[in-house]
């Protein structure tokens, strides 16, 4: 007699395990709640109080990546819908659908439709929604009038300036700001924890430093660092981060400052050539540097406006190393002293 087909849908506990293992750290340790939220706890403790009376305007999440935003907007769906939060929430990443076309279809059709549950209303996320077209901008205000009684909405943005004034006004605006380091430092720990990790002092310093406040891509550093060994240092970090050591980058701008444009050209090209860093990346990090430089702050002046000259030549396409030596060479001029 045949073997009854198994239930795919029955994991044993070391397969259940095992996806849990397989999973990305920023969702593994995503918080489910927004009290388990870290930082931003002014507008944790407001969204909060629209939850307890179940009573949620439509919203706008304004901020840096990686600060919270559609981790929140989660969490809000989940404490208002309990168990049946997936059916009550729909959502799209406009940076993907940005079109009228999409405000007319997908968001339309989904906000005709009744709510499951005791809850009056039925949440629309649109993560990225600062990407939306001014078309698809005004067909989504005109939207958010038709269907407020049985749909919020949650819109959450880099860029509150870019979306249009008559959306901004229907909206509670939350403006979520960077992380500090403590909260990422915070953060980083709780998870070394639970992968059982040694996470250096140095590691952590390196992590926060290159996230700039920004806790999703902190994660994903720790995760990278810790794929080989269970132990975290510095130098893992800045093998998977694809970032410079500050000192090396302030040793670069100071050999240029004192005249010693071949020297600093020789670093250069060991960061941008052998170690394989991105120009970009070089221009964000000496931006950072030129104010731990011991110079005049009008030199200061003067260095920061030319890297957002050479940041703008470089994104418009032009040669990564000629404008960097370009960069360098302006800045041994900048140094030279005056006769």
């Amino acid at each position: 007699m045949p073997k009854p087909p198994e239930n795919i849908c029955e994991k044993s506990l070391s397969e259940v395990d095992t996806l849990e293992a397989e999973k990305l750290w920023i969702e593994k340790y995503r918080p489910q709640k927004l009290n388990e939220i870290v930082g931003q706890q002014e507008i944790m403790n407001r969204l909060q109080s629209f939850i307890e009376k179940k009573s949620l305007p439509h919203l706008l999440f304004a901020g840096p990546a990686g600060t919270g935003k559609t981790t929140a907007a989660l969490c809000i769906a989940r404490e208002l819908f309990g168990e049946g939060w997936r059916q009550n929430l729909l959502e799209l990443n406009a940076s993907d659908e940005r079109g009228i076309d999409t405000i007319r279809t997908k968001v339309k059709d989904y906000a005709r439709t009744r709510p499951i549950g005791d809850v009056p209303y039925k949440i629309i996320l649109l993560d990225e929604s600062d990407a939306l077209t001014s078309d698809a901008q005004h067909a989504l205000r005109r939207t958010m009038e038709m269907f407020t009684h049985s749909t919020r909405f949650i819109l959450d943005c880099n860029f509150s300036s870019r979306i249009i004034e008559p959306i901004q006004s229907r909206c509670a605006i939350f403006r979520f700001r960077r992380l500090s380091d403590k909260e990422i430092e915070h953060m980083l720990k709780r998870i070394a924890r639970g992968e059982k990790l040694t996470l250096t002092p140095d590691a952590i310093k390196v992590i926060i430093y290159v996230s700039e406040g920004d806790m999703r891509h902190a994660i994903n550093v720790l995760q990278a660092a810790a794929a080989l060994k269970k132990k975290v240092d510095e130098k893992a970090v800045y093998e998977v981060s694809a970032t410079a050591k500050p000192e090396e980058v302030k040793q670069m701008l100071e050999l240029s400052l004192s005249g010693k444009f071949e020297e600093a050209r020789k670093k250069l090209h060991e960061l941008l050539i052998d170690r394989g860093l991105a120009g970009e990346d070089i221009l964000d990090q000496v931006h950072r540097e030129i104010f731990n430089l011991q110079i005049p702050e009008r030199a200061k002046v003067e260095l920061v406006d030319k890297v957002g000259e050479f940041s703008f030549r470089v994104t418009q396409g032009a040669n990564e190393r000629i404008q960097l030596e370009a960069m360098l060479a302006h800045f041994g001029l900048v140094g030279r002293p005056e006769s």
